[in-house]
C-alpha cells in the first residue's frame, strides 16, 4: 500500500505550530489516531524515537510506529511553520515531516512505506518545492505528482 494512499487531505497540513519535538510527536498522534486511542498512538511513535531519531537529515522527518492496537495504517504530512530540532545526524533543523501508524503485524508493509518516503524526500528539489507551497492541497498535490513522476 503506498503511502499516498493512507494519505487523505485532512491529514496534510501547512504551518503546523509544534515548539519541539515532544509537542510535534504529540500533534502527529492526534493527526493519526482516527478511532484508535491518541494516547497509544502517541506512546508507540515516542517508543520509536527512543531507539533513535527518524530525522533524515535535510530537513526531512519519518516518525513512525507500530502498534497492536492500531486498526489499519494512517499517514500524516506536515509542513511546520518554523522549524525544530528533531535530532538528525545532520544537525539541521525539521520542517517537513511524513508519519506512519501502522498495525504490529504491518512489518513488511511499514519498511516499504519507509523505503519509499526515503526516496521520495531524497529530491532536493521536491523538498523545495514542498516547503514553497502555498497550502496544503498543493502540498498534497506535489507529493502525487512526484511519486507519478517516479514511475
Amino acid at each position: 500500500m503506498p503511502f499516498l494512499d493512507l494519505l487523505p487531505q485532512e491529514r496534510v497540513r501547512t504551518d503546523l505550530l509544534a515548539s519541539d519535538k515532544a509537542s510535534l510527536i504529540a500533534r502527529l498522534a492526534e493527526l493519526l489516531a482516527g478511532d484508535d486511542d491518541v494516547r497509544t498512538v502517541q506512546a508507540a511513535l515516542e517508543a520509536r524515537e527512543q531507539l533513535g531519531s527518524t530525522g533524515l537529515g535535510h530537513g526531512v522527518a519519518i516518525p513512525h510506529g507500530r502498534s497492536a492496537s492500531v486498526a489499519e495504517p494512517r499517514a500524516a504530512f506536515v509542513r511546520l511553520a518554523a522549524p525544530i530540532d528533531f535530532g538528525a545526524d545532520d544537525r539541521k533543523p525539521v520542517d517537513l515531516v511524513a508519519a506512519l501508524i501502522v498495525p504490529e503485524h504491518f512489518t513488511d508493509q511499514h519498511l516499504k512505506l519507509l523505503a519509499e518516503l526515503a526516496e521520495l524526500f531524497s529530491d532536493t528539489e521536491l523538498t523545495a518545492e514542498l516547503r514553497a507551497a502555498p497550502d496544503a492541497r498543493v502540498l498534497r498535490d506535489l507529493l502525487h505528482m512526484a511519486k507519478a513522476a517516479a514511475r
